[in-house]
């Protein structure tokens, strides 16, 4: 099925990004000079290339030299000395219609500010392992009951227990104190779940003792919940993960802690103690996160809370990443927030401090914060290695696939979210992948939902939409996750079909025994887009270049120097599109639709929705 009309001829522009097809992949170090190359079609009216870089705050331009033509580009190369930590720089395209400047968001023939400009780091990426990566976040309490589960009178008193069918309470007092009784022991039970699916990454909610099912509300960082069980379990859980090439990453608050935590005990008893330095106050008591008194907010200014909570080898920060627990990174929770309140900032020197002593503990650990808002000043590529990529990646593809005339709200806003044309989405995802590093969007957590967000079938249109539009929506959006640049994340559940309005709602249990709860469709749409993202190189570290960008359908190529991957994802049926001969002569079949040819190059069919997915065949540069 087709829209109809004449497929569009791919119109290629001048395309640069911070890929190894691109740049040279090693980290530079101050002082270095880096080939940096730039390709612009052959038919371009493009006289010249030149390099605009920023030193020391004062721009500098210097002349590019054309390298090669091939594929019906040419590639100019020009050089860049990492004169500071972050070297800044973008193309001036020298035009007869006036010239043109070429940064992170595209082609523009008018001036812009730097913001956006490409930029090249001193600073250590993440770890290799986390560009392959398939992330899978488990909330421990709904993911799996073993038989050693704790129920009845072995529950604490703020909880209210709950069978493992029930509904999950979606508002009011019950939400955090609704307990299902997940622990440690029913997650390793079910740890070939993952390795069935695709994932080599688990990503628990937190661990630690607290009074609450969420646990963000810690009464010690010492040990683990034994309602979890206890500190052997984790220990056990992590080994048999590592024995099946699966890492672990935890989740650490140090923002806040509860209000049960042991040192806002000590502190509230005295005032005069040194717990007491670890807390924001107020002439009327101490200062609640957003408010909230449980949630006593910690100030990152006392020396103490640094050593023992972020800074060196006898920190909370260090001590699980060692054996035998050997987490492999954290998730630091409101890492936006963290060491800011009011006149104080801190945000970027405690993150320095935690990457730090994660690096000291174990190179090889990842470390990503929690962002729901524009993360740019907090990327610099320095701190957090990366960031749950709500703003860059699961919000504009929230309001493309939002099925038309929906009244759900936004996430965090108060007003309904929309259904926007391909161009929106397109434009947000540029706009804050431009604003930081390659180095970091190469490592960016992208989601379709978490433990905090309504689950992505609900958000394109279950309930409201039929079922089969429903499970095209899920591929469609699927597709965009696993072809896109970045670490993908799934909630656990999300691969089954699961439902849910809001982040509280959503947090339901696994239906191991439930086969009606089991959408096994939606199960094979997941592995198998995993599986062709795990066969290609290109999706998994290539770079990323805009082809064409329609109301209902996108077109982009992701690519190394030894493959070029072609996307195409439709919300819709299209018009499809013609590529053009550079780009290649012909196809493989990943994921799809096969592309034929036409008169002047490749068709990209245009069925919709559905994802097609092509390795092509390019000539070599």
């Amino acid at each position: 099925m087709t829209a109809g009309g004449t497929a569009r001829p791919v119109r290629l522009d001048a395309h640069h990004d911070g890929s190894v097809r691109h740049v040279p992949d090693a980290t530079p170090r101050l002082g270095d000079v880096v080939p940096v190359r730039v390709r612009v079609p052959q038919d371009a009216p493009t006289r010249a290339v030149h390099l605009r870089t920023v030193r020391d705050g004062e721009p500098h331009v210097t002349p590019a030299r054309l390298d090669v033509t091939a594929g019906g580009e040419r590639w100019y190369v020009a050089e860049v000395e990492v004169h500071n930590p972050v070297t800044s720089y973008r193309f001036l395209l020298d035009e007869p219609g006036g010239y043109r400047w070429l940064n992170g968001r595209g082609v523009h023939a008018r001036d812009v500010p730097d913001a956006a400009d490409f930029r090249l780091t001193v600073h250590t990426p993440a770890p290799a392992w986390a560009r392959d990566a398939v992330v899978y976040q488990v909330f421990p309490d709904r993911f799996a009951r073993s038989a050693d589960a704790p129920a009845g009178s072995g529950l604490p008193d703020w909880a209210e227990p709950a069978d493992w069918d029930d509904e999950p309470v979606g508002s009011g007092p019950s939400t955090p104190r609704q307990l299902f009784g997940g622990d440690l022991r029913g997650i390793e039970e079910r740890l070939d779940h993952l390795r069935q699916l695709g994932a080599d990454v688990l990503y628990l909610t937190p661990f630690f003792p607290a009074r609450s099912n969420h646990r963000y509300d810690a009464s010690t960082f010492e040990h683990v919940d034994p309602l979890l069980g206890g500190d052997e379990a984790l220990a056990s859980l992590v080994a048999q993960a590592h024995r099946r090439g699966v890492r672990v990453m935890g989740d650490l608050t140090t923002n806040h802690t509860g209000d049960a935590h042991e040192w806002f005990r000590r502190a509230a008893a005295d005032r005069g103690s040194v717990e007491a330095s670890f807390y924001h106050w107020t002439d009327a008591g101490h200062v609640g996160w957003l408010g909230h008194a449980s949630l006593p907010k910690l100030d990152h200014r006392a020396p103490a809370l640094a050593d023992r909570l972020v800074r060196g080898q006898d920190s909370v920060v260090a001590r699980w990443l060692r054996e035998p627990f050997a987490l492999d990174g954290w998730r630091i929770d409101v890492a936006n927030m963290t060491g800011r309140y009011r006149d104080v900032d801190l945000t970027h020197e405690v993150a320095r401090a935690i990457r730090a002593t994660v690096a000291a503990q174990n190179p090889d650990a990842l470390l990503v914060g929690e962002h729901f808002h524009d993360a740019s000043r907090d990327l610099t590529g320095d701190t957090w290695h990366a960031a749950m990529n709500y703003t860059g990646f699961t919000r504009p593809v929230w309001t493309w696939l939002t099925p038309p005339g929906s009244t759900a709200p936004m996430l965090g806003l108060p007003v309904p979210r929309p259904r926007r044309p391909g161009g929106a989405m397109v434009g947000a995802m540029r706009d804050f992948d431009a604003l930081v590093p390659w180095q970091v969007t190469a490592h960016q957590w992208n989601m379709l939902g978490s433990h905090d967000t309504p689950r992505l079938r609900t958000t394109v249109g279950a309930g409201v939409r039929p079922e089969g539009e429903v499970d095209a929506a899920v591929e469609v959006a699927v597709g965009l996750l696993m072809t896109y640049p970045g670490t993908p994340m799934i909630f656990a559940g999300d691969e089954v079909g699961a439902t849910g309005d809001n982040g509280e709602h959503a947090r339901v249990t696994m239906p191991w025994d439930r086969p009606e709860r089991w959408h096994s469709r939606t199960f094979e749409t997941y592995r198998s887009l995993i599986a062709v993202r795990r066969a290609s190189a290109a999706l998994r570290r290539g770079g990323l270049r805009w082809l064409l960008v329609e109301d209902d359908a996108v077109l982009y190529l992701r690519e190394t120097p030894e493959e070029s991957v072609l996307v195409a994802v439709a919300r819709a049926p299209w018009s499809g599109a013609v590529l053009p001969e550079g780009l290649g002569a012909g196809a493989t079949t990943l994921h799809g639709p096969d592309l034929r040819r036409g008169g002047d190059g490749l068709l990209v069919p245009g069925q919709g929705p559905g994802v097609g997915v092509w390795r092509l065949d390019r000539p070599a540069v």
